[in-house]
């Protein structure tokens, strides 16, 4: 029998809509068009004039041939045309994927392969690296060149395409009738993972996760009207943890930046009176570690947003004393960047320093609008007991998750194994709910038959007053089969030994768990911070022996 209230009771247009980012772009264009929306340099642009430009381009692209479910590739920095390209791609009907600007152009040929990109924005920064990775394709289907000029870039500019991005965008219609999405399911951004063994997955994002992402950004963080919002964290990544449809369904301030020097971000807070800045923790260390002089006349109030390695406390000190209010969130390319947040509670502001830290090194508890996360036995897919100490495997589910790998049945099936996303990241949970990661399941050290948290190490390496990075991996030891290597990044000027570090460990860790190698030096990392621990690995086997 019908329900009485499925009877005479129909969707229609006029009671339902997709959900979509899209949508806050045209809301703030029509309610603020004359608010800030964009700083570049000498450039003011406002939500108006930005709206109008990102209809250019959707126009644009759609007069080029390029409509639904194509993939437009962008290799561009942090400055106005990535803005408008997270809402003018997508207004076309087309798919975003923005490129690591960091990658050699063997990788950038693949994506632009396996997306099977119909066009390219390129910054003239990274115009070298795309003509030969253009060269490097193995498709031979034509691919529309858009050269964007900057006047900010000092380099050589010579065009590799067959228009520039002025010129493309004068073509379109600045009242270009663009559609919301048939279904908030449909694709509106590809990212590619990182890639470190094999080639990168392409992870696939629908309107609907965009948007409720965006959404949560503000519940999170009680982002207000008119925020102005730093670029350090790259566009690139993750759509910039959607961001840039958080700062539009705000109608707020995007403040470009090419470049991520500490001094460039102190002008950039000081002149435009940022609010807020997303980062990995080599950027707020950045901020942390920079001269006395540098940081003079900052005002107190910014907010901050830390993903990636849990911040260690002398981080927390370091961002209280210059006035910062630091947020810990956790995420992964799949789940839109972040998807958890160590939420605070007012009775922590009493705790001292190191409990504080304690507590807010863990990953926390689910986004606002996320549907559940859990710390699973992948085995029996049941929770493990909130102990503190029973470890298992963070697992997603809900609306801020990929729709699935482009071109990948198997990885995708095997990621949502049992109704969930697995996450590979190894973790407990505490009594009060919230999780803490012990490690990634590849990083997990077994030693002697006993299992070592390369995480736990780490946060005892960033105890010490001189440490600036660190990372923890296996090394192949032929008595306890693995055993602990430590790469350290030291402070300017820190006359620490690597014996110093060993005896510092000892303090605080078990013996087993105490490195027998410790490697000074510059850490290798990736585009967005993360310390590339692959790398390490390779390293490892030739470090020299401490004796512990």
């Amino acid at each position: 029998m019908t329900s009485i209230y499925e009877q005479d009771l129909a969707r229609n247009e006029a009671n339902f809509a997709p959900i979509s980012p899209l949508g806050f772009i045209e809301r703030t264009a029509e309610v603020y068009p004359d608010r800030l929306a964009i700083v570049h340099g000498a450039l003011r642009q406002s939500w108006g004039q930005t709206y109008a430009r990102a209809r250019r381009l959707a126009s644009a692209l759609q007069r080029a041939g390029i409509g639904k479910n194509d993939t437009v590739a962008v290799m561009l920095p942090n400055t106005p045309p990535m803005v408008e390209a997270h809402f003018g791609v997508p207004m076309s009907g087309a798919v975003l994927n923005t490129l690591n600007t960091r990658l050699d152009p063997e990788a950038i040929a693949f994506m632009l392969d396996h997306g099977e990109a119909k066009a390219v924005i390129v910054d003239p920064e990274f115009a070298p690296t795309m003509k030969k990775a253009l060269a490097l394709r193995q498709s031979t289907s034509s691919v529309l060149v858009i050269d964007v000029e900057d006047g900010l870039f000092t380099g050589d500019a010579s065009p590799i395409g067959s228009t520039t991005y002025e010129a493309f965008l004068a073509g379109g219609d600045a009242a270009f009738a663009w559609k919301l999405p048939a279904d908030e399911w449909d694709a509106i951004c590809l990212n590619y993972t990182s890639g470190t063994t094999g080639n990168p997955k392409g992870v696939v994002y629908h309107h609907r996760g965009a948007a409720i992402n965006a959404i949560s950004n503000v519940l999170e963080w009680d982002m207000p009207k008119h925020a102005v919002y730093l670029w350090t964290l790259p566009m690139f990544h993750c759509n910039g943890w959607c961001f840039p449809w958080t700062v539009a369904a705000r109608a707020g301030v995007n403040v470009c930046l090419r470049r991520v020097e500490a001094q460039a971000i102190f002008d950039a807070i000081r002149e435009h009176g940022v609010t807020h800045y997303c980062g990995a923790p080599i950027v707020h260390g950045l901020l942390v570690n920079a001269p006395a002089a540098m940081k003079a006349g900052i005002p107190a109030g910014v907010k901050a947003m830390v993903a990636g390695a849990a911040p260690p406390a002398s981080m927390i000190e370091g961002m209280e004393a210059m006035g910062f209010d630091l947020t810990h969130v956790y995420g992964l390319t799949e789940v839109y960047g972040p998807a958890t947040v160590c939420a605070k509670h007012e009775a922590w502001n009493t705790l001292d320093i190191g409990e504080r830290a304690r507590l807010n090194s863990r990953q926390g508890v689910r986004y606002h609008l996320q549907r559940d996360v859990r710390v699973l036995n992948p085995e029996t897919m049941q929770p493990v007991p909130q102990d503190g100490e029973t470890m298992g495997e963070i697992m997603f589910k809900g609306n801020i998750t990929m729709k699935g790998y482009l071109k990948n049945p198997k990885a995708t099936q095997e990621a949502f194994a049992g109704g969930w996303f697995h996450s590979g990241d190894l973790a407990v949970q505490y009594p009060d709910g919230y999780f803490k990661i012990k490690d990634r399941s590849k990083d997990i050290i077994i030693s002697g038959g006993e299992n070592i948290s390369s995480i736990e190490v780490e946060d005892v390496l960033y105890r010490h007053p001189d440490v600036l990075a660190a990372a923890v991996v296996a090394r192949p030891d032929p008595k306890w089969g693995e055993t602990p290597c430590a790469f350290v990044e030291l402070k300017f000027g820190a006359q620490t030994a690597p014996e110093d570090i060993v005896v510092h460990c000892k303090k605080h860790l078990a013996g087993f768990k105490v490195p027998r190698f410790v490697v000074f030096g510059e850490l290798p990392k990736t585009s967005t911070g993360k310390i590339q621990k692959f790398e390490l690995r390779k390293r490892a086997g030739s470090a020299q022996a401490i004796d512990v």
